[in-house]
């Protein structure tokens, strides 16, 4: 999870992870011990997102210098393109392998500090640390969330519409293009996580959700109170499945409703949660595949 970048934390907090990882497997430092590559330690996109950016060169406009550019690039230019392109490539790598030694020896400089501490300790530690963050435990799908439909108070629902911009309140504004997000599935809830950012942009608790389905192996719906929530994953079956499992959990802890004589007076719905959390939005309905819906 920490390696596959599902952990949003600094970087600090990562190469501190990174050194009780080879605490727990190897004790204290020796330059003996056996290393592992770093990235079996430190997710390898971090390094990444340290180098620069490609240039975009602008087009030319003029058609008659983009006809000779293309056919200068058939020749002795389109070496030299070519050349360019691979000593380019090259600095890339090399300055991968910088910040990839440098990290290295930052982790074990921290890994330094760790001596005395044993196996179960690092492990601990560890656990604690990734712990931290607001969406441990929950389980988490790359998603694009395609639309948005808001429901009417008659029952009858908008038009499918662009993915609105998030968070997804019923007064977010709509926005163009599907946005890449993280559905995370958790216990008590379901969030959904710009990907990379520690705090949710929505949760929903599983009361407020009242059914779910897919349309089709790549789109999966999720309905929210009065918003249905169009996704594209290639995880449909797992999602669904996550969800049941929690579903039939979550119904399975609900306490029965205790008898009371005829006299007293009605009892509060041990089912509906406290003032202040999620409301009801009846039963769960898991809807088994259906036709496609339409952007």
């Amino acid at each position: 999870m920490v390696l596959r970048g599902y952990v949003p934390t600094s970087e600090e907090t990562l190469q501190t992870l990174a050194a009780l990882r080879l605490q727990s497997l190897n004790s204290d430092f020796s330059t003996h011990a056996p290393f592992p590559r770093l990235e079996e330690l430190f997710p390898p996109h971090v390094l990444h997102a340290r180098l620069p950016a490609p240039r975009h060169r602008t087009p030319t406009k003029c058609r008659g210098a983009r006809l000779r550019a293309g056919l200068l690039a058939g020749g002795l230019w389109g070496q030299a393109l070519a050349k360019q392109r691979a000593e380019r490539d090259q600095r890339l790598r090399g300055r991968l392998r910088e910040e990839g030694a440098s990290t290295m020896a930052a982790i074990v400089e921290k890994w330094k500090l760790l001596q005395g501490m044993g196996r179960p300790e690092a492990m601990a530690a560890y656990v604690a640390l990734v712990r931290e963050w607001p969406g441990f435990g929950s389980t988490l799908f790359d998603v694009d969330l395609r639309a948005v439909r808001h429901w009417r108070g008659g029952g009858g629902g908008q038009p499918w519409q662009r993915a609105a911009l998030t968070p997804l309140s019923p007064q977010s504004p709509v926005g163009a293009g599907p946005q890449r997000l993280w559905l995370g599935i958790g216990a008590k809830a379901v969030s959904l996580y710009k990907p990379g950012e520690p705090e949710p942009l929505d949760s929903f608790c599983y009361g407020r959700i009242s059914s779910f389905g897919a349309s089709d192996s790549s789109t999966f719906r999720l309905s929210v109170e009065d918003r249905d929530l169009l996704f594209e994953t290639s995880q449909v079956d797992e999602i669904a499945q996550l969800l049941n499992t929690y579903l039939a959990s979550a119904g399975a802890r609900r306490p029965p409703r205790p008898r009371e004589p005829a006299t007293s007076p009605p009892a509060p719905d041990p089912t509906a949660p406290p003032q202040g959390l999620c409301p009801t939005a009846g039963p769960w309905q898991h809807q088994p595949p259906v036709g496609s819906f339409h952007s």
